[in-house]
Order: C-alpha cells, then structure tokens, then sequence
C-alpha cells in the first residue's frame, strides 16, 4: 500500500477568527477519513506561566499524534503581542530554516498535517520576513479562515490577492460564525462564494466544539491512499 502524504496551510482573515478552532475541527476530519493527522503551529505568542500557549496545546491534542513540541512550535514568546515585536523584545530572531526542518521531521510522522500561521496572511515575523513568507517556503496550498463579521469580505478578498501574488494556491475556505448577531449572514455567504474563486469546504457554526464542527468540513483527502 503506498500512503499519499497531504498538508495544508492554514491562514486566516485576520487574529482571533478562529484558526486554531478550525484547525483542530480538520484535524478530527481528517482522522475521521482514517488518517493519522498533526498540526503545528510555527510561532506562537501568549505562554502562561506553566510554559503552556492555547492553540498550541489544542492542537497537540487534536492530534492523533503526539509529537515533539519543539517541532509543533519551534518558536513560542510570553507576551501575547505581535510575533516580530516579541522576537525582538526577546533578542531572538524567527528564522524559517528551522521552521522547514521541523515541518519535515513532522511529515515523516504523519499521513495529513496542517500548519497553522500567526495572526493573518502578512503578519511580519521579523524586519524583511513575514507568515506569507512562510507559506512561501513550504509550497502548500492554504486553507483559509473567514471570520463572519461586518467587514469580512473585504478583509477575505484581500488576503486571497496576497495569496494569489505570492503565486499560491487558495485550496478553500471556511466560513467561521464568530459573530452569531452578524447582520445578513446569508447575503455575506453568497458574496463570498462568488468572489473567492476556491471551494467553501463548510459554515462553522457559533457554540460548538471542534468535534461537531468536522461534520461540517470537508477536505479532498478521499484519495488519499492507493490500495
């Protein structure tokens, strides 16, 4: 049997959409389809004082397997602030190299990985070098995460240009509910789908776990292994 290794990287709207969210609701798609899935998250700000960051920790245990955490999240920062700004405060520099290398070490362990950005599309991650560049280096298509809120098709269209101009491939998207009093859901919904040229792979809805949100996702992983 030869295996099909898949990987996706995910980006959003902007922060506090949902990414981690969605992230870990694909990750349990993704083992529902019978594969063995993972995520990482690159860079991370906001560790509690136990040395523990939220998406990192939701991710590790969304996973169906538990991988080193210095290769889940090669670089984590305690204040919970723009990534470049706590890279600098800690005299460290983010540099992709390293994040390439634990991508690889991870994709040797698992049939499906999911790499989560920081913030949205072009958060920069030091003085030359932003998340886009990132995506850039890894060669994934990207899964992309809209927060419906007002303002969320303009902040969708644009981030799907810098997808586009960095040569990219917008694989899909999901329409995350993180305002349940958003006025004209529907009539968004549809603007979107005409504007985005990619697939929506699912409308999350407001309340629910990452659990009951797979049920509504998809993801093309039904090819996934050859017999």
């Amino acid at each position: 049997m030869t295996t099909h290794r898949h990987a996706w990287f995910i980006t959003g709207t902007d922060t506090e959409i949902g990414k981690t969210f969605v992230a870990c609701a694909l990750l349990h798609t993704l083992r529902r389809a019978g594969l063995q899935a993972l995520a990482m998250k690159p860079v991370a700000a906001g560790f509690d004082e136990h040395g523990r960051n939220d998406d990192v920790e939701r991710l590790l245990a969304a996973s169906s397997i538990q991988a080193p955490r210095a290769w889940v999240n090669p670089y984590g920062f305690q204040p919970a602030i723009a990534p470049h700004i706590a890279a600098a405060e800690a005299g460290q520099a983010i540099e992709l190299p390293p994040i390439l290398d634990a991508f690889n070490r991870l994709q040797d362990m698992a049939e499906a990985i999911l790499v989560e950005g920081v913030g949205g599309f072009c958060v920069p991650l030091g003085p030359t070098t932003d998340t886009a560049d990132l995506a850039s280096l890894l060669q994934l298509p990207l899964i992309m995460v809209v927060g419906m809120r007002l303002g969320c098709i303009n902040h969708a269209v644009l981030t799907r240009q810098a997808i586009a101009a960095r040569g990219l491939r917008l694989a899909g998207w999901v329409a995350n509910r993180i305002d349940p009093a958003m006025s004209r859901f529907s009539e968004n919904l549809a603007t979107l789908e005409t504007r985005l040229p990619a697939p929506l792979l699912g409308v999350v809805a407001h309340g629910v776990t990452p659990e009951d949100a797979s049920r509504c996702l998809h993801l093309p992983v039904e090819a996934c292994r050859n017999t």
